[in-house]
């Protein structure tokens, strides 16, 4: 849009106001709430649940993050805790893809690490009824090595969440210093800090169908087993700034189809 002088109008956008901005900074997280509309919800579960079969049946990648990394399919779809995890489901599926986009997500994360926002990664996290594992206390980043640490998640969830079934609990203000990390003792894909997090403090966030929660890459976070008869379908976005080095491999982060620019104001 231009004014009538031919000057760019400033863009107008309706996210987070001052008060949330600054509440994510002093917490390292931030409860949005129902942010998808109900058919949007229901097609995204349609083809969540259709990745899952997929792949469950051999015809694509996943892990059961509540055992040891392997190719043993029976073993995942098997195993009495299950804690599934697809990579990248953006790349396998249009619907999910087009999620990266959604000016409602990246209106957020826009107010809180600028207008220049890259994909770092995205997942799908399935906790089935009655035996879902949990993910054990960690901060994101001890996983990724990034630098700046500065990245944030989005995390939306397609089910009704509560602390039975799977919703994100937090540490208040622990995004401010980076915790080592041991692997878990009950599954090697998983990292845990154990008896250093003060469980007392946490913060259970139950939100509905649609509902996001937001979170800085350093903030200590869990999930509870899913014991419930209730399934838990979650879905994470992780968002960096263009420039953002990996320690793990000694480079910047290009932009890609796996990383592409999400959204770019010059």
């Amino acid at each position: 849009m231009q004014t009538a002088n031919g000057n760019k109008a400033p863009i107008q956008r309706k996210a987070l106001n001052e008060e949330q901005i600054n509440r994510f900074w002093i917490d390292g997280y931030l409860t949005v709430g129902k942010l998808l509309q109900n058919d949007e919800i229901e097609l995204l579960r349609r083809e969540y649940d259709r990745e899952f079969e997929r792949a469950r049946s051999g015809q694509g990648a996943f892990r059961n993050l509540s055992i040891d990394d392997t190719d043993d399919l029976d073993a995942k779809n098997q195993a009495e805790t299950q804690m599934l995890q697809i990579m990248q489901m953006s790349e396998n599926n249009i619907h999910f893809r087009r999620l990266l986009y959604n000016d409602r997500i990246l209106d957020l994360i826009e107010d809180l690490i600028g207008p220049n926002i890259q994909l770092f990664h995205d997942q799908a996290l399935f906790k089935p009824a009655r035996h879902g594992g949990p993910v054990h206390w960690h901060q994101d980043n001890a996983y990724w090595r990034c630098s700046p640490s500065n990245l944030v998640s989005c995390w939306i969830t397609l089910d009704d969440v509560d602390i039975h079934n799977g919703a994100m609990q937090f540490l208040p203000g622990t995004h401010f210093r980076a915790e080592e990390h041991a692997r878990a003792s009950d599954t090697s894909a998983l990292l845990d800090l154990g008896d250093k997090v003060d469980e007392s403090r946490a913060v259970a966030v139950a939100l509905p169908a649609g509902g996001v929660t937001l979170h800085h890459c350093q903030t200590l976070h869990y999930t509870a087993p899913n014991v419930t008869d209730r399934q838990r379908r979650a879905f994470a976005i992780h968002f960096m700034t263009p420039g953002t080095k990996s320690l793990r491999a000694l480079d910047y982060l290009d932009v890609s189809f796996a990383r592409p620019i999400v959204r770019m104001r010059v």
